[in-house]
């Protein structure tokens, strides 16, 4: 009884997800041999446990996360993992009520749990994104060019599979001389560089907002000074996404009656999950939920998966990797006092700060504004 309890919940949350992501998604996507029965008996198949392992493997990822930050802010000021793994599940949790627009209150959420500067949150999060676009840029580079006999175990098309390695050769080109740009600015160009934009700050406009840009890189690369630092970056980077990995190889599992000539395996998964990156990036026109859209094309064209189970799918891997963090994100929230309200507020303030070249400033508990670099200047932050 309780076995049927759970899976009528589950199907309950998927067919909720559904509907709002096919109406979102309406213009996007025509479902036009799409059939609920088939989709129902998609999710009535599904393995609970697997996808129970999944939710708390997305609870190990974002830990995973929340110590890669706290290695990156070693030279900024101390830091504890309680706070710091709080603070990212909620930045998480506001970026699913907010949208995009959310992605801004993560590093404030961090610098007002540790009391750290403000701007040295930044310029870390500039940091943490270039890794996780090099992790994903590497997964797709991996199963394309390394693990490609695996995908034909996986069900992938390979007539695809085989197009696509072209792709993945220049993928690895743009990624390696993107590295090398990136170590030579941080040895010998970043404080020139530095120096050089001072004037585009004070012309405004759109080289003003480039020149932010430049200088959130430069301080999220002060974070990273040894050999030491950059091996804990990439020790950390790698245990977080093979982790993810695996929730999508577990959640695809759990689906297993989908993939009829074959069985999901690690490699597929890379692939999935580097194609699922891509379509949470892009944001397709008109939609609210790129990473849904392409975990669905990427497994219907790729995988050969039906409509049906393809969208339960979708579905879930959205559900648990994004909406996941809801579970415990929004209720601290609630116990920190911050309203919905108050989120809009602060990413709405903060898009004006950038606006200006700026960030606000988050309080102290003694009043003071907190406002200092990864290199120790003041900014000269205010709250807005």
């Amino acid at each position: 009884m309780r076995g049927t309890v759970r899976r009528l919940f589950v199907a309950f949350l998927i067919l909720a997800a559904l509907v709002a992501i096919a109406f979102r998604s309406r213009h996007e996507i025509h479902l036009a041999d799409f059939t609920w029965r088939k989709f129902i008996h998609s999710v009535g198949q599904a393995n609970i446990g697997l996808l129970l392992l999944s939710l708390v493997a997305i609870y190990a990822c974002y830990a995973i996360r929340a110590r890669r930050w706290q290695c990156f802010c070693r030279y900024v000021g101390p830091t504890s993992f309680l706070n710091t793994y709080r603070g990212t599940l909620m930045g998480f949790a506001s970026i699913f009520v907010l949208g995009r627009a959310g992605e801004p209150v993560r590093p404030l959420l961090l610098a007002r749990k540790d009391r750290l500067p403000v701007a040295s949150m930044f310029g870390i999060f500039f940091l943490e994104r270039f890794f996780d676009f090099a992790a994903a840029a590497g997964l797709a580079c991996l199963s394309l060019l390394v693990f490609s006999s695996k995908l034909s175990d996986a069900g992938a098309d390979m007539n695809w599979v085989d197009g696509a390695r072209h792709g993945g050769w220049l993928l690895l080109g743009v990624l390696s001389a993107l590295v090398v740009l990136l170590v030579y600015h941080r040895l010998h160009g970043a404080g020139a560089l530095d120096r050089g934009l001072e004037h585009w700050r004070a012309v405004g406009g759109m080289r003003m907002r480039i020149a932010s840009v430049i200088t959130g890189v430069n301080e999220g690369l002060q974070a990273i000074r040894t050999l030491p630092d950059l091996l804990a970056a990439i020790f950390y980077t790698t245990v977080h996404w093979s982790v993810a990995v695996l929730i999508y190889l577990w959640v695809a599992q759990a689906f297993s009656v989908a993939f009829l000539h074959s069985d999901m395996n690690f490699a597929g998964a890379m692939l999935l999950l580097a194609v699922t990156l891509v379509g949470s990036v892009l944001q397709l026109p008109g939609v609210g939920g790129g990473a849904q859209i392409a975990s669905f094309i990427g497994l219907t064209k790729i995988f050969g998966v039906d409509q049906e189970p393809a969208v339960a799918i979708a579905v879930v891997l959205w559900i648990i990797t994004f909406a996941g963090s809801t579970l415990i994100g929004i209720p601290l929230l609630i116990h920190e006092g911050v309203s919905v309200g108050e989120l809009r507020k602060l990413a709405r303030a903060e898009a004006e700060a950038e606006e200006v070249g700026t960030h606000i400033a988050v309080p102290r508990a003694n009043g003071g504004a907190i406002s200092k670099g990864l290199n120790g200047r003041e900014r000269g932050d205010s709250a807005r």
